[in-house]
């Protein structure tokens, strides 16, 4: 991903996306640059324009959450058996970040 960051930080800094400014750009970063990667990249992004595939990309919102019913009061108890069964079925954010951590290696 770094190397996909600096291709897009180069292009919005209006700056040309070539072998070396990009290296430089990871080197700044504190990565190491593969070149083998960096020339992957970079045949992968010949002859494409990044500020129109930027401006055609879709961006995308969190729906907002539903609002309960006005006759949907309940008293203390109920809530609190509630909000226990979705932590028992919910899953912890340790082991989502452990999931999430087998994308990105």
């Amino acid at each position: 991903m770094e190397y996909v960051y600096g291709a897009l930080l180069l292009n919005a800094a209006g700056k040309p996306i070539e072998e070396k400014s990009l290296t430089g750009i990871l080197t700044a970063a504190g990565v190491a640059p593969d070149a083998a990667r960096v020339k992957a990249l970079m045949a992968s992004l010949e002859g494409v324009n990044l500020a129109e595939v930027l401006a055609k990309a879709e961006t995308f919102s969190a729906p907002a959450p539903a609002a309960p019913a006005a006759g949907d009061k309940k008293d203390g108890k109920g809530e609190k058996k509630e909000e226990e069964k979705k932590e028992e079925k919910g899953v912890s954010e340790e082991e989502a970040a452990e999931g999430l951590s087998a994308l990105f290696g």
